[in-house]
């Protein structure tokens, strides 16, 4: 029998006592370890308690004299846990937060990659009868963990049905490191956290410890329903009822995330009403900092040793770090890009400018809120906040009604501005009397003076996306249903990433299965600004050949014309019971996937159930097979 667990480690004071959440005092990570246990017929080796760090573990072994070899087992060599260790410094590596100023970081724990995704390994004892060796899953593995130890930088390109996250978890678990593990969507953050996290406790690091993060809009704020339970601004039974449930749900939740309210819909006026977003944050003034779901969210995140993201938040973060405005994470030393084909469109949003009609239609909602529940609502401040919303209308009218994205170059804007002056003018003037009637105020609350640097900064995302000239960032507009969004996307974000990312951190990991151009990753890494990376092409886990086939249907529309959604509805049928059941439909809008799901629903025989709100999907069942839509998107 073959036990190993892996070691772990805990913040604590300098005199050695843990050191609790929010303590002034600096605070340095040391190892917390477990016993290596061996067993063979003829005899059991209980062997010295592992420490995290390698970079001595050869000289500490020949200081000590403690065996490091075992019977027919590969040399394993442990540094001793009173030995003092030398701080690892690593040249253009972000070091940690304050509390870790000083520190010595963990290094790796010495773990053979192939005793655990070998055949026989680790794996293949914990899930007995669950788990088939596949040899991709291994190089991965051992090309992330060299990536970790020897700290550099790994792109690796490896198929569906490869195994990658596991690939990339124990790796980054031996690690000793604090890493990040950013996904596409909050679907594989969840899979990672309620699926394949728990496996790793509870078979190989029992005291792990790790922390979802997402964006603020996705947790309840406890001011905003308690301010709302004072106030009548709930409108109709059907609101009374969810608010009901919701501050029923808020007295026994541990998170606060809204993917718990399985009965609240996706566009939810309510839910609008009530997330802690940024923007009418009022921070540590706020009389509910310290049961703040956001706040409770950023304190595990503080003690966990793998922090799992999604792209949108990651790069939310790293924007505001370039921009000086602090962080959303904390530190960390590592990260692993799950999907990482996605980063660079992800990365130019967040380092681009866009405003839309919904941020002004949600200022002029906060702004009246807050006036209401502060009771300073006069007629003529409620005005002020009526007027953005109409000259948003009028403005945003303007623009062309069909759907689509569309160039917006300098010309095209000048002449856009001569023809709309009015209306433009007619908005940011709006904008500036409400500021001015805020900071005329003598006595507002803070969440007001939010609200004034909000409209200001509209005015400079207005200004920058009509009047900039820099050539870097490309133009563009679309409408998509009730919303028209206006952006500047830069045209090249590998000098923003070179410098931001690759620069200052030692070891980044990048996996997908679509990341080569012709079997090379030249384009990618010149796209990302990624000049030194060890690269790995993975074989499929799947022979394509014999197991998959490529159709396009004949005859089908524009996606963009009226007919489509009828043919596509034709040709989904035909291929469900082609295929009795067992299929996946996947579409690229909520509005075309619920259009399809209905078209095909009504057709079919039905024998199946939704799944609960946050997997994004809907289920059906033809000829007593399932078939499943999904919407590929997602909130940050």
């Amino acid at each position: 029998m073959f036990h190993e667990s892996f070691c772990e480690s805990k913040r604590v004071k300098g005199d050695g006592a843990a050191a609790p959440f929010g303590s002034s005092r600096k605070a340095r990570r040391v190892p917390v370890c477990y016993r290596f246990l061996f067993e063979t017929k003829r005899f059991r080796v209980k062997a010295e308690v592992l420490a995290k760090r390698a970079s001595k573990a050869t000289e500490n072994s020949s200081k000590t004299g403690k065996p490091t070899e075992l019977a027919n087992q590969p040399e394993r060599r442990y540094a001793s846990f009173d030995e003092e260790e030398a701080p690892v410094v690593a040249r253009n590596t972000r070091r940690a937060d304050e509390n870790w100023v000083g520190a010595r970081e963990p290094a790796a724990t010495p773990v053979d990659m192939r005793g655990v995704f070998g055949p026989g390994g680790l794996l293949e004892r914990s899930m007995i009868g669950g788990y088939e060796h596949r040899v991709a899953q291994l190089e991965m593995a051992e090309v992330v963990h060299d990536a970790f130890q020897s700290r550099h930088h790994a792109i690796v390109e490896a198929g569906t049905g490869t195994g990658k996250t596991l690939a990339y978890l124990l790796p980054a678990i031996c690690s000793g490191r604090r890493v990040v593990i950013s996904t596409a969507t909050k679907s594989l953050q969840e899979q990672l956290y309620e699926k394949d996290i728990p496996f790793l406790q509870k078979h190989f690091a029992p005291n792990l410890k790790v922390a979802v993060m997402k964006g603020r809009a996705n947790f309840l704020c406890r001011a905003k329903l308690h301010q709302m339970a004072d106030s009548p601004m709930l409108k109709g039974m059907e609101e009374l009822d969810a608010f009901r449930q919701m501050r029923e749900w808020a007295k026994l939740t541990e998170t606060g995330d809204r993917a718990e309210l399985t009965f609240l819909p996706d566009d939810s006026e309510l839910w609008a009403r009530l997330d802690a977003r940024r923007d009418t944050c009022t921070g540590q003034k706020c009389s509910d900092f310290n049961e703040c779901f956001v706040t409770a969210m950023h304190g595990r995140a503080r003690e966990a040793d793998l922090i799992i993201v999604n792209h949108h938040l990651f790069f939310a973060d790293l924007a505001l770090k370039h921009d000086d405005f602090g962080s959303i994470l904390p530190e960390y030393s590592a990260v692993v890009f799950d999907e990482a084909h996605e980063i660079e469109d992800v990365a130019s949003d967040y380092f681009g400018r866009q405003i839309s009609n919904y941020r002004f239609e949600e200022l002029a909602r906060d702004a009246d809120q807050t006036l209401r529940i502060s009771k300073l609502g006069s007629p003529a401040l409620l005005r002020r906040t009526q007027r953005i919303r109409e000259r948003s209308r009028t403005f945003f009218d303007a623009f062309p009604p069909r759907d689509g994205r569309f160039p917006f170059s300098r010309q095209e804007r000048e002449a856009f501005i001569e023809q709309h002056h009015e209306a433009y003018t007619g908005l940011t003037d709006a904008l500036k009397s409400m500021e001015t009637e805020f900071a005329a105020l003598m006595q507002k609350p803070e969440e007001l003076t939010r609200l004034g640097r909000r409209s200001f900064e509209l005015r400079q995302e207005l200004s920058f996306l009509f009047e900039s000239n820099e050539r870097n960032f490309v133009y563009w507009f679309e409408r998509r249903n009730k919303g028209v969004f206006l952006a500047a996307t830069p045209i090249d974000v590998s000098q923003i990433l070179r410098e931001r990312l690759f620069e200052q951190f030692d070891t980044v990991v990048l996996t997908s299965a679509t990341l080569t151009v012709g079997n090379r990753f030249d384009y990618i890494r010149q796209r990302l600004g990624l000049d030194n990376a060890k690269e790995r092409t993975l074989p499929p886990e799947f022979h394509y050949g014999e197991q998959a086939l490529f159709y396009l249907p004949q005859g089908m529309p524009d996606v963009r014309e009226a007919g489509f959604a009828s043919k596509a509805a034709d040709e989904i049928l035909r291929l469900l019971e082609l295929s009795e059941g067992r299929a996946f439909c996947l579409f690229t809008s909520y509005a075309q996937m619920k259009d399809l799901y209905e078209r095909v629903s009504a057709r079919c025989c039905w024998n199946g159930s939704r799944p609960r709100r946050t997997q994004f999907c809907s289920r059906r069942r033809v000829s007593g097979r399932e078939w499943t839509c999904q919407a590929n998107s997602f909130r940050v």
